[in-house]
Parts: C-alpha cells; structure tokens; sequence
C-alpha cells in the first residue's frame, strides 16, 4: 500500500517502537499523530521528529477513547492508518504467589480489550478512507509462550487469533488492511525485566513495518520470529523449548 500523505495514530508512540515507527513515517510525508498516557513523554517525543502532534489518552479508558476518536474527527478530518502499538508486560513465574489474576487482567485489557475498543471505533473514520489500514503489534509469544511472561503471552496470542479474524473479515467487507508486526525481544523500556538490552533495536521492528506497508505483507515476523514461527509448524512444543531454552 501507499504509505504517503496518510494520517495515521500510533498508539504508545512516545517511545520504544512506536516512536521509531513514528520516525519513519513522519519522513514519508503523513500527518503522525502519536498518543500515551504520559503528556510530557509524548510533547519530548514530538518535538524530535516533523510532522508529529500528540494527545495523551489512556488507552484503557472507555471516556479517553471516546475523546480520542471525537479530537482526531474534528481536528483531522478523518484517519488512514491506525498501528495498535502501546502495551503492557508483567514478569512473574506461575508457580510462585504472585498475584497472576491482577496481572493478567491488566495485561488483557491493555494488549486485547483496548485494541478491540479502539479499532471498533475508529473503523467509520478508517471505511470512509480510500485506502486504510489497521495494524497491531503482537510478539514471537503468541507462538511459544515464555516462561516469565506466561499472561502476557496469552494476551498476545489473544491478539493474533483476533488480527487473523479482523483481516479476514475486513477484506470481505471493506477495503481496510490488516497487519500483524510480531517482533521478538526488542530493546526499549517495556523489556528491561526480561534482559530487552539483548534484544534487537526497535529501529528494526519499525523498518520490518514499513516493508511490510508497502510490499502487503500482512503478517510480519521479525528477527527471531520468523525462525520459530517455523519451528511451530514442524513441533509446537520444540518451538515452546526453543523459546525458553535455558530456563
């Protein structure tokens, strides 16, 4: 798809890979708009690169949605591309008193529920486009989950089901694409629990991204990904071995 002269939401965008996203296709010529709970992260975000405003918004609040849809309406006249990005991770062993219920409740609504909410409402805005697209950014776990992001990886595996559905269904009705980033460990804020500082830079998955936009390549596995992606075809449980060899 064309992937200039868009306006297009990114969600979690004040760091990490959504900024880099960001990045790249406020160089493209398109209306960035980029949103978080933080104000201050997004203003310091915005101000780096051209192109790029922000509204802050809690994307697991129902009132901050509907302010958000209502703000992009008004204020842009309508939405081409909307990248679910923002995220939440817990890190925890299931066989420890961890309070998993509290973490993967927080982890669904921010990974799954929000994307669900916000897609729904934004698809009026996105149909009227005559060339949309929707993306969410999932994980290598939603093929083999890892030992110490056990509700996370169900959250994200909960997102692939619903991406796969969504683009199955959109490209039956409407002219909307859908893609699916799965990158694996990246190096941004949200990973520093899990050793992130070994993972690839976030400038890579948003690269991925962008190939993947232009070439049509709705799901898009990066790095690591791709190998055990293949691993699950052949044995599931190989790629469940793989993914947490050493633990």
């Amino acid at each position: 798809m064309n992937i200039t002269n868009k306006t297009i939401l990114i969600t979690g965008g004040g760091s990490g890979i959504g900024f880099e996203i960001a990045r790249l296709l406020s160089q493209k010529g398109n209306k960035v708009i980029i949103t978080g709970r933080t104000e201050a992260k997004l203003q310091k975000a915005a101000s780096q690169l051209s192109n790029v405003s922000f509204i802050a918004a809690d994307i697991t609040s129902e009132s901050d949605i509907n302010n958000l849809v209502a703000h992009i309406d008004k204020e842009y006249g309508g939405l081409d591309i909307l990248i679910n990005n923002a995220g939440q991770a817990s890190v925890f062993n299931l066989g420890e008193a961890v309070n998993a219920y509290d973490k993967a409740e927080a982890e669904i609504q921010a990974n799954y529920l929000s994307v669900v909410r916000l897609t729904e409402k934004m698809l009026p805005a996105l149909k009227a486009s005559k060339e949309a697209a929707v993306v969410t950014v999932s994980s290598i776990v939603a093929f083999a989950p890892g030992f110490n992001l056990p509700t996370y990886a169900a959250s994200k595996s909960a997102l692939h089901s619903y991406t796969r559905i969504l683009r199955y269904t959109l490209a039956k009705t409407t002219g909307i694409k859908v893609f699916e980033l799965m990158p694996p460990l990246v190096n941004t804020e949200l990973s520093v629990e899990i050793g992130g500082a070994n993972g690839i830079a976030p400038a890579v998955v948003a690269q991925g991204l962008i190939d993947g936009l232009e070439s049509d390549t709705y799901e898009l596995h990066i790095g690591a990904t791709a190998d055990i992606y293949k691993l699950y075809l052949h044995s599931p449980e190989e790629a469940l071995n793989a993914l947490n060899q050493g633990r």
